[in-house]
């Protein structure tokens, strides 16, 4: 869906968006009339509280919105979002009380609030409308939060109606849309490409794995998106129980936040070279699944022993980058919804990320700072790598033990790639509701590497 900002109009009801600080000033702003009502209303300045102002005519005259302290904001965010959906429909724009990052956190939030995934329940109620503030770059913000509503809907569409041909069919609209250009190597004919991994994980389904290229742009450095897109996870045969597989429509996170990330930055006509891989498969149950033991040869020929058919995003994953590689692109960047110790870990809020450069990681950590989409760096530690070699095999895709899950898998798949490379161990759920993020489907990791990619790239 796209989120846009409501068109100019004479009769938009002004926000004056309040903090604790400024509640005296605010108050003596007003009418006597309206200072009765605030007061009658209890309104303290309160994060998150609403107060409408009445007019002569009985509408809204202006409406108060509590900012609370710095304290109470820095534990939450996009609090903008819960103020939209308590306002009776309308038209509004933010008269004042914000400036510079926070008023485009608070628009953004706005029409990230509008987001509803309706294919199968019908049409949301519609929130109230805001004018883009003044100045912001009202543009890239639409085309940021389009982005993310783009990742939502893909992990929001249940695995009946998003397979891999499915999600190649999204690319290929994506593709269409930008201009972009479109390669895709589909079933059996990845054994003779070399993608021997993402054949051995996607051939048990009757949904043919396949690997989706995508490039766009002809000047600039070259930035590779690489996103895991396995559409549902059985677990293979180590199947997963039914509690650990009830969201595993969620598996193609990477993916789908990969696409929204490349939206943005095709949207905003960033000068760069854009590739987007994405091996999409399905890890399915029959009798020609690969299987426990088994050692596979990966496009590098570095061989794999399978001691866990659950973990088999890396080995999609692992033939991607491979690829990644061969053109000797200035950054590559992989996302994936890859393990549950990362959840563990940091909890479902934030994106805990790899990179073997501080600059990198500054850059990164100082843009999901700015953008409210936060992240937490996790580390290459380099005395675990023996934790992934098995001896029989160059490398194990599931060391015993549980310790450590996340940073084994971040240090196989570093294996793979040679170029500058970062990775992002996401999530890609919001598990109960929050401001502009309803529970589901929710992009992690994206804003925050827009943000940071004129640091990354010297752009």
């Amino acid at each position: 869906m796209t989120l846009a900002f409501a068109k100019p109009a004479d009769s938009a009801i002004p926000i004056h968006v309040v903090d604790k600080d400024g509640l005296d000033d605010a108050l003596a702003g007003l009418t006597a009339a309206q200072q009765n009502w605030a007061s009658a209303q209890g309104f303290s300045a309160a994060l998150g509280q609403v107060v409408q102002l009445p007019d002569d005519q009985g509408g809204i005259a202006q409406v108060l919105v509590g900012y609370g302290t710095a304290a109470k904001r820095a534990r939450g965010r996009f609090h903008m979002g819960a103020v939209a959906a308590k306002l009776p429909h309308g038209v509004y724009t933010i008269a004042g009380g914000l400036t510079g990052a926070a008023l485009e956190e608070a628009a953004l939030a706005w029409l990230l609030a509008g987001y509803s995934f309706d294919r199968y329940a019908g049409p949301a109620k519609p929130i109230a409308e805001l004018i883009a503030p003044k100045g912001i770059d009202a543009g890239r913000i639409e085309i940021i939060a389009t982005g993310e509503a783009l990742t939502r809907d893909l992990i929001n569409t249940p695995a009946s109606d998003m397979g891999p041909d499915e999600l190649e069919d999204a690319a290929r609209s994506l593709a269409h849309a930008h201009g972009a250009k479109m390669h895709v190597i589909t079933g059996d004919d990845l054994i003779p490409s070399n993608f021997p991994m993402i054949h051995a994980v996607g051939r048990a389904s009757d949904r043919v794995p396949r690997l989706i290229d995508m490039r766009w742009g002809d000047t600039g450095p070259q930035l590779t998106l690489v996103g895991k897109g396995v559409c549902f996870d059985t677990g293979g045969l180590n199947i997963k129980p039914g509690s650990s597989m009830g969201l595993m429509k969620k598996d193609m996170g990477g993916a789908a936040t990969v696409m929204g990330l490349a939206h943005m930055i095709m949207g905003l006509r960033l000068p760069l070279r854009l590739r987007v891989l994405i091996p999409a498969v399905e890890n399915s149950i029959s009798g020609n699944a690969f299987r426990p033991q088994d050692i596979l040869t990966s496009r590098k020929g570095l061989t794999v022993e399978i001691n866990n058919t659950d973990a088999e995003g890396r080995l999609v994953l692992a033939d991607a980058l491979t690829l990644s590689d061969e053109d000797d692109p200035a950054l590559v960047i992989s996302m994936a919804t890859l393990t549950g110790a990362a959840r563990v870990a940091v909890g479902p809020d934030l994106a805990p990320f790899y990179t073997d450069d501080d600059g990198h990681a500054a850059a990164i950590a100082m843009a999901a700072a700015k953008v409210a989409d936060p992240v937490w760096r996790m580390p290459f530690h380099e005395p675990y790598e023996a934790m992934i070699e098995p001896g029989i095999a160059d490398l194990d895709n599931a060391p015993s033990g549980g310790f450590a899950g996340s940073i084994t898998a971040a240090l196989f798949l570093r294996r793979f790639v040679e170029s500058p490379y970062m990775h992002f161990d996401i999530y890609g759920w919001q598990p109960s509701a929050r401001p502009s993020r309803p529970k589901g489907g929710v992009g992690m990791g994206a804003r925050a590497v827009l943000e940071a990619l004129p640091q990354l790239l010297k752009l």
